[in-house]
C-alpha cells in the first residue's frame, strides 16, 4: 500500500490524522487493524503499537486538529476530539 493510502487507512479506522515523511507513492506495509486502538492509550504507545512497525523506518508525524503535533503523552480519548472542533 502507498504512504497516501495508509494515511487515510489510518484516519478510517483509528479517526487520528497522521502524516509519514515520504513521497506519497512510497510502499509500506498494510494496516492490518479493523478497530480502533483503546481511548487510554497515549499517542506514543499507539505509535508504537500499531503505526510504525508498518512504516519500514519512515518517520511519522500525528497532526491535531487544529494543526500542531501534540506530545507523545496526550491520549487518544483527548486528541481524537480534536478534529471535530
Amino acid at each position: 500500500m502507498n504512504v497516501g493510502d495508509f494515511e487515510e487507512k489510518v484516519w478510517a479506522v483509528e479517526g487520528v490524522r497522521i502524516v509519514v515523511r515520504a513521497a506519497s507513492n512510497t510502499v509500506v506495509d498494510d494496516y492490518g487493524f479493523k478497530k480502533a486502538a483503546d481511548e487510554s492509550w497515549r499517542v506514543t504507545e499507539w505509535l508504537d503499537k500499531r503505526v510504525r512497525g508498518c512504516l519500514n523506518g519512515l518517520e511519522v508525524a500525528v497532526i491535531q486538529g487544529d494543526g500542531e503535533e501534540p506530545h507523545g503523552k496526550v491520549i487518544l480519548r483527548t486528541l481524537r476530539p480534536g478534529y471535530r472542533a
